[in-house]
């Protein structure tokens, strides 16, 4: 049985981390199996947006399956390099969603962290408690989380291990929505549909052009943004959708 079960309906892809009995901790060769599924999908043309959720109605992922992972670690007499994944080291402009189904601790919220929006069930919690066992978070937590909720909340969350629940979530701005359980995928893949009536390029485009400029001044990412939209605006799907706005019809965007 798959670690991850990686699908794809229509213009969506789905990431389903399938551990439930170890709270969806992912081990090395889980990892692996996510770094093999990311890359597929940012090749594949006709995926376009990306949905990451877990089994059952307990946990979205722990993190790194420790068990495993320190094992491993001492066999290899060196520090572990690990696969590139969204986390670090595999850019993918195309937006990601993660659907958060209960628990989403260390790795986990890391990985919701890397994620484009986030929408939670009610019964998720979120923490990174890598302090409390002498960690610092390696995934990306002590970098984005500060970008995304205000710093001194940040601040509490990383410097004592603070679980908070899908309402406090949401109150922070950690994500976008929440839902009940039972609704969770059914809202992902609303949002996800959504996001597939618009020009792809256009989209890509834009996330490109949001995540790269975060390191940028003000300036520099106006700057940016003037370079996107030159080429945005040398697309076929531009002049489809000036085209159809004009006609007062639904653009058939290709792509291109």
């Amino acid at each position: 049985m798959a670690i991850v079960e990686y699908t794809k309906e229509g213009k969506i892809a789905i990431f389903t981390i399938n551990r439930p009995e170890a709270l969806g901790a992912l081990n090395v060769e889980g990892m692996r199996q996510l770094h093999s599924a990311f890359t597929d999908f940012r090749d594949d043309d006709e995926l376009l947006v990306g949905i990451i959720t877990g089994t059952g109605d307990k946990a979205f992922s722990a993190g790194v399956d420790v068990k495993d992972y320190l094992p491993f670690v001492k066999r290899t007499h060196k520090p572990w390099k690990r696969p590139a994944g969204i986390m670090r080291g595999l850019n993918i402009w195309k937006p990601l969603i993660a659907a958060c189904n209960g628990l989403t601790y260390g790795g986990g919220l890391e990985l919701a962290l890397a994620c484009d929006m986030v929408i939670a069930s009610e019964n998720a919690t979120f923490a990174l408690p890598e302090v409390t066992v002498g960690l610092i978070p390696g995934g990306g937590g002590t970098q984005r989380l500060p970008r995304i909720i205000p710093r001194r909340i940040a601040a509490e969350m990383l410097f004592t291990g603070k679980t908070i629940d899908a309402q406090e979530a949401y109150r922070i701005g950690l994500t976008n929505k929440v839902v009940p359980r039972d609704k969770l995928v059914t809202e992902a893949k609303k949002l996800a549909e959504a996001i597939c009536q618009a020009a792809p390029l256009a989209v890509r485009a834009a996330k490109e052009a949001m995540m790269r400029g975060l390191d940028m001044s003000l300036e520099e990412g106006l700057r940016l943004e003037d370079d996107f939209q030159r080429y945005i605006m040398s697309t076929k799907d531009f002049e489809e959708g000036i085209t159809a706005f004009r006609e007062k019809r639904k653009p058939k965007f290709k792509g291109r």
